[in-house]
C-alpha cells in the first residue's frame, strides 16, 4: 500500500461501510456528532445506493394528524392538507402491525425504537434535504374529488428509491463525506485486545488498510448470494430472482461473524414478493420496482396445476406482499399467474402497464387459460368457474376497506375483495418469487450507553463496531409492514452514527 493511497482517504474517524439510505444516516449522524467519516461502496457509482436505490421510497412512520405529515412532505398545500384524507398512524398502530405481521417475535426493544424514532428520524431526513411527496398513486383511493389513504402510509421519497439515494449523496457531498466507489470493504482491523480499528478493503485490485476509530456496517444482507440464500433459506431459494443491487453479498455480515459477532434474527426468513416471471436475475434500474405485482388481492392467482393456493385477500397489500414471493417459490415451478377481467383491469397498478411485463389477454376464459404458459388449462378452467361460484356477491365490493366481500367452501377461500372473473376482456399476469432482503443479521446494543453497537457472542459490546439497515437481525420475522425496511434503516442509521460519535469522545 502507496502512501498515495493512503492519503487519500485521510484519517477518518468513521469509517460507514455501504452507501444506501441506512449508511448515509450514520454518516449525517457521525458527521452531526463532529466525527470525520468517509464511506466505502462496493458499487460503481451508477449502481450505487444498494437496495434502497431500487424500492418505490414508502416509509412508514409515526404521524398522527396532518400538520405532523406536512414537517416531512414540506411542499404539501393547506388545500391539499383540507381536501384529502391522508388518515393518522399512531404508534399503537404501529406497535399492532409490527407484533401481528411478525407473529409477535420482534425484538421488543429494537420494534420500540423503531418506531418511537420514526417521527423525528424522517422530520430529520427531509431537513437533510430528502424530499418526500404524498403517495398518492400507490396508498390512497379517489372518492369524488377526495384522495383518502389507506394502510398507514401516506409518503414515498420524491423520484423513489433512485431519488433518495441521489438527495442523500447530495448532502453527503454538502456535508463533506466522501464516498469511495468500486471500493468494497473485505474485513475488520482489530487491535490486540478486539476492538475493531479499521477496515481491509480492496480497490483496483489492491487490498488496502485503512485504519478508524469507528466503523459502521450498513452494506445490506445476502440476498443477493445464492449460495447463502440456498444455506439459511433453503432448496430453491438459490433460483429465486432479486429485486434489487447484485452487490449485497452478505459481507458485512460475515465480516462481523468472523471477529465473534452474535448472529441474531430469522436467518431462514426474508422479504420476498410477486416479481415479473421473465425479470432479470438482479434488479434492473431501468424499470426499478416496477417488475412487482402487487394487485393481487383484487383478484386470483392460479399455479401450474391450474390451482388457487393462497388467501389473495387475506389482508391489505402492505401486509402480506412481502410474504407471498417465498409462497409462490413453493408452487410447481416456482410461479403463478395473476387473473383479472374487465372490472379490475382499469385499476391495475401502474406496474402492470409497463412495457417489459409477461401478460395475456383473452376474450374468452377458454381462450385465456390455454394462453396461461406452464398450466394445465383443463384445471384452471374449473378452478376459476368455482371460484365465481362462491363469490358472495351480496357483499359490497370496496376495495378501499377489508370489505368481507368472500367465498364460501373453497378448499381456499379468498376473505376480502373477492370478485367473480367473468366479464371480457380477460387478463393474466406470469410471476415468480423475487427477493427483496434477508432478515437474519446481526445483535445490536439497545442500551443507552452503546447502542446501536453490534455485540459479541457472549452479548458484551465490540468496540468500535456498529450496525444498521437490513443486517441488523432481530426485527422482522416471517413477514414484514410495507415502508418499514427505509424507515428502520433511517433509524438504526442515525442510532448507529449518533453512538459511534459519541464514542470517540469518551
Amino acid at each position: 500500500m502507496s502512501t498515495d493511497q493512503t492519503a487519500a482517504f485521510g484519517n477518518p474517524d468513521v469509517i460507514v461501510i455501504g452507501a444506501g439510505n441506512a449508511a448515509a444516516c450514520a454518516a449525517f449522524a457521525a458527521r452531526e456528532g463532529g466525527a470525520s467519516v468517509i464511506m466505502l461502496e462496493s458499487a460503481p457509482i451508477e449502481e450505487c445506493g444498494g437496495n434502497s436505490r431500487y424500492t418505490g421510497g414508502l416509509m412508514r412512520f409515526v404521524f398522527n394528524n396532518v400538520e405532523e405529515l406536512s414537517k416531512v412532505i414540506l411542499d404539501l398545500t393547506p388545500e391539499e392538507m383540507k381536501l384529502h384524507d391522508y388518515g393518522t398512524y399512531t404508534a399503537d398502530q404501529y406497535y399492532d402491525d409490527m407484533g401481528r405481521i411478525t407473529q409477535y417475535r420482534t425484538d421488543p426493544e429494537l420494534c420500540e425504537l423503531l418506531i418511537t424514532r420514526s417521527y423525528e428520524t424522517i422530520v430529520w431526513l427531509a431537513n437533510k434535504g430528502v424530499r418526500f411527496q404524498a403517495s398518492y398513486g400507490r396508498q390512497s383511493h379517489k372518492i369524488g374529488n377526495k384522495y383518502k389513504f389507506w394502510g398507514g402510509l401516506a409518503a414515498e421519497t420524491w423520484g423513489g428509491g433512485q431519488g433518495l439515494v441521489e438527495n442523500e449523496h447530495k448532502a453527503c457531498a454538502r456535508e463533506g463525506i466522501k464516498i469511495f466507489y468500486e471500493t468494497p470493504a473485505i474485513s475488520l482491523l482489530t487491535t490486540d485486545d478486539g476492538a475493531v480499528c479499521g477496515v481491509q478493503a480492496r480497490q483496483k485490485g489492491r487490498m488496502i488498510d485503512i485504519r478508524a476509530k469507528a466503523v459502521i456496517i450498513a452494506c445490506g444482507g445476502f440476498e443477493s448470494s445464492a449460495e447463502m440464500r440456498a444455506r439459511y433459506l433453503g432448496p430453491t431459494w438459490d433460483l429465486a430472482k432479486v429485486r434489487g443491487t447484485r452487490f449485497n453479498m452478505g459481507a458485512g455480515i460475515k465480516m462481523a461473524l468472523d471477529i465473534g459477532a452474535q448472529p441474531y434474527g430469522h436467518w431462514s426468513g426474508c422479504h420476498a414478493v410477486g416479481w415479473d416471471m421473465n425479470a432479470p436475475p438482479f434488479g434492473d434500474l431501468e424499470v426499478g420496482d416496477a417488475f412487482q405485482k402487487h394487485s393481487y388481492p383484487w383478484g386470483i392467482m392460479i399455479n401450474a396445476d391450474g390451482e388457487r393456493f393462497v388467501d389473495e385477500g387475506a389482508d391489505f397489500r402492505n401486509y402480506t406482499y412481502a410474504k407471498y414471493g417465498s409462497v409462490i417459490l413453493r408452487q410447481p415451478g416456482m410461479f403463478a399467474w395473476q387473473i383479472f377481467d374487465k372490472k379490475i383491469i382499469p385499476s391495475l397498478r401502474d406496474e402492470y402497464r409497463i412495457k417489459r411485463v409477461t401478460k395475456v389477454r383473452a376474450d374468452t376464459l377458454e381462450d385465456l387459460v390455454s394462453k396461461l404458459e406452464g398450466v394445465n388449462a383443463e384445471n384452471a378452467l374449473r378452478e376459476i368457474k368455482e371460484y365465481n361460484k362462491a363469490v358472495q356477491t351480496q357483499i359490497p365490493y370496496n376495495s378501499a376497506i377489508k370489505d368481507g366481500r368472500r367465498t364460501i367452501g373453497l378448499k381456499v377461500d379468498k376473505t376480502n375483495w373477492a370478485n367473480t372473473i367473468d366479464e371480457a376482456p380477460f387478463e393474466a399476469y406470469g410471476v415468480t418469487c423475487g427477493v427483496t432482503f434477508s432478515f437474519g443479521g446481526l445483535k445490536i446494543s439497545t442500551h443507552e450507553e452503546n447502542r446501536g453497537q453490534v455485540e459479541d457472542t457472549a452479548g458484551q459490546p465490540i468496540r468500535g463496531l456498529y450496525a444498521a439497515g437490513e443486517l441488523v437481525g432481530g426485527i422482522f420475522y416471517h413477514n414484514y409492514p410495507g415502508g418499514t425496511g427505509l424507515t428502520s434503516g433511517a433509524v438504526f442509521g442515525k442510532i448507529a452514527g449518533t453512538s459511534a460519535a459519541a464514542g470517540l469522545k469518551k
